[in-house]
């Protein structure tokens, strides 16, 4: 048997009926299946023969195996048969976030509590020393119950060899999550699951309530702490699962159950930037948040990997009843005692000019209190007030702020101490979008400046054309990592082919695990960039540098 011959009908290990292709990652295959010694649903794994990711599943199943906590979905079996590897997990009866942001982004309430859920599972499981490696919006699912599920511990980076992954990157792939959810743009350098970009200005990420109005302030701040290097305001970051659960709960509550419905005027409301959800005050009389009621299963074209957690019970984001007619309860907000009009006499007309007044009251009130949000929006930037003006030397104001188009990109590994070739195929992982795809170095052994053969190694970019830069973010994966910024000197629309032929214009020395930011010292316009590492972190017996992602700013 092998990975191409397991099709719908097959019997795997003798008791799972294979009844659905799912999605397929790198060759992997993921299957919907019946466990028929249980009559159960269950979701299956399989590798081809021979794939270099078998020991990396079987070891990332035992590690999922001990998690407790019951918003993980559970491993149930990992094992070989006839050189095919397969691992079989619980099938989780919902919808993936990926697939409801499809729609439009969440409430304030609902993406608040979302996160926290998630947030607070993987704080049990920090306390044990592992991590999730691969939370996205295509892992985390919201069942036909209201609950949460986050699919793939452990395996979903194994099946994409992105590593195990660390509490470090969980939390700022939650912060990801979060802001996505209330925007609904993905805070990247490029489009990802099925969202486009959020903005930057100046190479600042835009927060959430500068990309969409109505955006809790407490939420908005709580996402800066988690994706801004360093926060506005001077606040501190979060770092850790259980001081994003603590800030989370200080907004939404601890509530387990999932927020209720508010109806059609309270959602407009909230698109257009007039209500803030975080804190809004709700009747209690509506179904679930998240509406159990299932459409009909969508079949997968077997390449969509977010497909893989979507079942034939789907999970919609919550959708709100239109409100109950003004002149039958006053909308709950003015003159609940109002009296009823009469068929006769002259109540009627006193009525229909009361409502007239209203109305116009409510228009006023409404004007001002947009009125108000925009000069809090100010208030509120007035940190960045200053770098949100264009040079003097800038024609337009688009002409500064905001990520730069990668054209193409190139190993860099010059002779006389290089080869010239320092994993060439990977080179595009460092400029896709996806934090879950990375370049690497070559492995060295001895010392972490590369055994002391050479200078360096690093990727060369090419912007099309001579264009302003004003800093370079490098997410990096390991401790300890030394990198520079380079540009070529004289002519810098050539590319050198020598290290002496760039010139160092940022340098950050012993850089942690996560996002580096080289910002030039003064003004630079160039068409090549070359981000140059000189020192590299520890990786098993010897040193391999690591790059997942590339953002230059103009």
């Amino acid at each position: 048997m092998s990975n191409q011959t397991v099709s719908p009908g097959a019997l795997l290990a003798g008791r799972y009926r294979i009844a659905e292709l799912l999605a397929e990652i790198d060759g992997a295959r993921v299957w919907r299946a019946v466990d028929e010694v249980l009559s159960r649903a269950v979701v299956v794994d399989i590798l081809p023969v021979g794939d270099p990711r078998t020991n990396l599943l079987f070891d990332a199943a035992r590690r999922a195996a001990a998690a407790a906590d019951p918003r993980f979905l559970r491993v149930l079996d990992c094992d070989m048969q006839d050189g095919v590897t397969y691992c079989v997990r619980e099938w989780a009866g919902g919808r993936p976030l990926e697939r409801m942001l499809a729609t439009g982004p969440l409430t304030g309430q609902q993406a608040g509590w979302l996160a926290r859920e998630v947030s607070e599972a993987l704080e049990n499981l920090h306390r044990t020393g592992l991590s999730h490696g691969s939370i996205s919006p295509s892992t985390v699912v919201v069942t036909d119950a209201g609950a949460i599920k986050v699919v793939g511990l452990a395996t979903e980076a194994a099946l994409r060899s992105t590593g195990p992954g660390s509490p470090e990157h969980d939390i700022h792939a939650l912060g990801e999550l979060l802001y996505a959810s209330l925007t609904g743009r993905w805070p990247g350098p490029g489009p990802a699951w099925g969202m486009q970009p959020a903005p930057f200005e100046h190479g600042r990420l835009l927060s959430p309530r500068q990309v969409r109005a109505g955006v809790p302030r407490s939420l908005d701040d709580i996402c800066d702490r988690l994706l801004s290097n360093p926060p506005r305001h001077h606040t501190p970051p979060i770092t850790s699962a259980a001081g994003l659960s603590a800030a989370l709960s200080g907004v939404v509550g601890s509530s387990h159950e999932p927020p209720n419905q508010m109806d059609e005027t309270v959602q407009v409301a909230r698109q257009n930037g007039s209500i803030d959800d975080a804190t809004q005050v709700v009747p209690q009389t509506s179904p679930p948040a998240l509406d159990p009621t299932p459409p009909a299963y969508e079949s997968s074209n077997g390449h969509e990997t977010h497909s893989a957690y979507s079942t034939a019970a789907e999970t919609r984001p919550m959708r709100r009843q239109p409100p109950p007619p003004p002149p039958a309860n006053g909308n709950g907000r003015r003159r609940a005692d109002d009296p009823k009009p009469k068929q006769k006499g002259s109540w009627g007309g006193r009525i229909l000019i009361l409502l007239a007044i209203l109305a116009l009251l409510s228009v006023v009130a409404m004007a001002q209190f947009l009125l108000k949000g925009a000069m809090n929006n100010d208030q509120d930037d007035g940190t960045d007030s200053g770098a949100s003006k264009p040079p003097a030397t800038s024609t337009t104001p688009s002409a500064t702020g905001g990520p730069v188009k990668i054209v193409s990109a190139k190993d860099f590994d010059p002779p006389p101490d290089g080869n010239g070739n320092e994993h060439p195929d990977d080179v595009g992982k460092s400029y896709d979008g996806k934090q879950d795809t990375s370049w690497t170095t070559m492995s060295y052994k001895n010392k972490p400046n590369f055994g002391g053969q050479k200078e360096g190694v690093g990727i060369i970019y090419d912007l099309g054309e001579p264009t302003a830069v004003s800093k370079v973010q490098v997410a990096l994966k390991g401790d300890n990592t030394s990198l520079e910024l380079m540009v070529p000197k004289g002519d810098t629309s050539k590319s050198p082919d020598t290290v002496s032929g760039w010139t160092s214009v940022a340098t950050e020395e012993d850089q942690p695990e996560g996002t580096t930011t080289l910002t030039p010292s003064g003004p630079t316009q160039t068409q090549y960039v070359l981000v140059w590492l000189t020192k590299i972190p520890k990786d098993g017996s010897g040193y391999r540098g690591e790059i997942s992602e590339v953002t230059i700013q103009k």
